[in-house]
């Protein structure tokens, strides 16, 4: 079956194969957040995106093969629920934004700043921070040699529009600023998006209502 990002909560995840990595997204409740399982082809290494909840449907999806890390894309709470099980389970390391490290219960290994890059096995993935739906949500980059990027954005970029700001006119300023910045004019249309909650989109699809957000101012 063709890979199309739908999931829900309960049913089972949906796999995208690229050449040397595939990506299991998988829904979890109370809240329909995404979980996204990394798994280099080359090494077998895996990295989670957001242990939001769930430890056994997650540690299922992670299977016997061991988990390296888990990356938090953003503090808030219904994106961290499981984190603590899941580590405790599989001893991986956790990365996320440097300026949401602290509001997150569990110890941070790596804390998160724009332009690093995390391994997952023989993939690479680039950090981009984006400011404003939370101080230090991050989003993940993974540029595939053998087609277009494949960008992980938690609650910062959904099909249509930029995350929740909660009423804050500076902090939707500034998320625009830098999904525009960081996302949009560094990556080409093809590039596949995968959000915290949700179906998926292509940059391509959202870049065309950029100025409707601005407009609208949410």
């Amino acid at each position: 079956m063709p890979y199309t990002g739908n999931v829900t909560v309960g049913g089972p995840a949906d796999v995208h194969e690229l050449t040397h990595l595939i990506i299991s997204k998988a829904a979890v409740g109370p809240m329909d957040n995404n979980a996204y399982l990394l798994r280099c082809r080359a090494t077998g290494a895996q990295l989670l995106v957001d242990a939001a909840a769930e430890p056994g449907t997650l540690t299922e999806l992670i299977g016997g093969s061991g988990l390296d890390a888990v990356v938090t894309t953003h503090r808030h709470a219904d994106h961290r629920q499981a984190l603590a099980d899941v580590v405790r389970a599989t001893g991986a390391r956790t990365y996320a934004g440097r300026l949401d490290a602290e509001g997150i219960p569990v110890p941070t290994d790596v804390p998160l700043d724009d332009g690093d890059e995390i391994r997952v096995g023989a993939c690479r993935l680039t950090v981009r921070h984006l400011t404003g739906h939370t101080p230090g949500s991050v989003a993940l980059v993974y540029d595939d040699p053998e087609g277009h990027p494949h960008l992980f954005t938690g609650d910062s970029l959904f099909p249509g529009g930029v995350g929740n700001t909660h009423g804050d006119p500076a902090a939707f300023t500034r998320l625009l600023h830098d999904v525009e910045t960081r996302l949009f004019a560094a990556l080409p249309d093809e590039t596949w998006v995968y959000p915290g909650h949700g179906a998926d989109t292509t940059l391509g699809a959202e870049r065309p209502h950029i100025e409707e957000w601005r407009e609208r101012g949410w």
